[in-house]
């Protein structure tokens, strides 16, 4: 006879539960992954027929054409690697998880539309403005703050399996 029936059965309940929230995150992961693989592939196209529209020297470095590649890295890529992990370490267990993930995505989308804002204006041969640049600044210090809470949810998953 099992001396705590109660205890294995409240584990039972607390391990499903923690499945069930790491389906949800993993859903809401691939969802935002498949939202930056559109707007990344998007961006690609859209700098292509902007700088064609505006006569801007093919090859020549902009901004816009770091979008794409921003977007589809940091955003899809990225995520991709978090699902990975997740389905791993269940890191939706921990408290911060969510932070990360919407510290992380306001970076992600306020980085990509500086540089799509930055990149227009360069194209067209316009002069950019200082708050471009505090915008993005701060949309990367939001993608760095994510990161920081993703490895501490890390490091709390992988302490929880010992």
């Amino acid at each position: 006879m099992d001396p705590h029936p109660r205890v294995r059965e409240q584990a039972g309940f607390m391990t499903t539960d923690i499945a069930r929230a790491s389906r949800s995150a993993q859903l809401q992961l691939l969802i935002a992954v498949t939202v930056y693989m559109v707007l990344g592939l998007a961006a690609g196209l859209f700098y292509r027929e902007f700088t064609k529209l505006n006569g801007y020297e093919e090859g020549m470095m902009g901004q816009l054409g770091l979008a794409h590649t921003h977007i589809l890295t940091l955003g899809m890529i990225v995520l991709l690697l978090v699902l990975a992990l997740e389905k791993s370490f269940a890191l939706s267990s921990s408290k911060l998880f969510r932070w990360f993930f919407w510290v992380y995505n306001v970076g992600v989308v306020l980085t990509s539309s500086m540089l799509v804002w930055h990149g227009m204006l360069q194209a067209q041969g316009l002069e950019s403005s200082k708050m471009i640049s505090g915008i993005a600044g701060m949309g990367h210090m939001l993608v760095g703050a994510g990161f920081v809470l993703l490895l501490i949810s890390l490091f709390s998953a992988i302490r929880r399996e010992e």
